[in-house]
């Protein structure tokens, strides 16, 4: 049965590697039988020579962006001119292999996402603490295991995405909430094993990046199941209000402190169960508009 793929690759200050990687793709790519498809390239406003590489590339599809305008970006554009339901995500800096895709596409017709789970794979020891706290919370807050939280290797249905583009940042935790609002959603999401090749150059992820991350973790899980941050918060500080409210009854003085702390809880309670509610009505007209 025939298939067909649009392959989106962002590309910031590549020069050394691009040229390279779309040349290994097209290899494997026309191994694959009876499939079509298309290669779109975001130059996202490189210094370097990257354009003057893509400008010798045949047969590819090139968005140049005047501004850098972030990776979470390029993949936006490359979504809004992809012509196929299939789309597939590939860096350009030479870590994903090709040899998955023809494995990814077994799940194409059953999975709204296919998503690569790095085997072996820790990044640098200094971002480490931070990945795995990222990864408990998105797992806490998502109420399932995830794999692997940010690979960019990935297919996800062009229907499906663009649904959630609005809500999406422009930077590189775009993989990251993009992950998380296919899981909240209740989106069916395939995990296929892979190993990559180490990278060209230097990564472009800041340390800004990953409270960038932490903040569009917890606006994806405040709009679609915000009582799994205020509950533990509020059931937390009737705690804290009690035990004080114990300890002042032993004095036989009610502080300001215990008032505050079991209002704030009480008040806390009642914003989450308001911010579940408008989720829910959220998702009922969701439900509405695609039937």
């Amino acid at each position: 049965m025939k298939q067909s793929l649009s392959i989106i690759i962002p590309a910031h200050n590549e020069e050394k590697i691009i040229g390279q990687t779309i040349e290994a793709l097209k290899k494997e790519l026309s191994k694959i039988s009876e499939l079509e498809y298309e290669i779109i390239v975001i130059n996202d406003a490189s210094t370097d020579k990257t354009m003057d590489v893509l400008g010798k590339v045949e047969g590819i599809k090139i968005i140049n962006h005047i501004q850098n305008k972030g990776y979470g970006a390029s993949l936006k554009s490359g979504i809004k001119e992809a012509k196929f339901e299939n789309l597939l995500f590939f860096d350009a800096d030479g870590q994903h292999k090709p040899e998955y895709i023809s494995e990814f596409l077994k799940y194409a017709d059953d999975f709204d996402m296919i998503s690569g789970a790095r085997v072996g794979y820790k990044g640098p020891i200094i971002r480490q603490p931070g990945k795995r706290a990222l990864q408990w919370l998105a797992n806490y807050l998502s109420q399932q295991k995830i794999p692997d939280l940010n690979c960019g290797l990935r297919i996800v249905k062009k229907k499906k995405i663009s649904e959630f583009t609005h809500l999406l940042c422009d930077g590189f935790s775009f993989s990251t909430t993009s992950t998380l609002l296919f899981l909240t959603e209740g989106l069916s999401v395939k995990y296929v094993p892979i190993t990559i090749n180490k990278r060209e150059g230097k990564s472009k992820v800041r340390p800004k990046h990953a409270f960038d991350t932490l903040i569009f973790i917890l606006r994806v899980i405040i709009l679609t199941s915000p009582l799994r941050i205020f509950l533990p918060i509020s059931i937390l500080l009737f705690a804290t209000g009690g035990i004080l409210l114990v300890l002042d009854l032993t004095h036989k003085n009610i502080s300001k402190s215990t008032i505050l702390t079991l209002i704030s809880a009480i008040l806390i309670f009642f914003f989450g169960l308001l911010a579940d509610q408008i989720s829910a009505i959220r998702k009922e007209v969701k439900s509405k508009n695609n039937q």
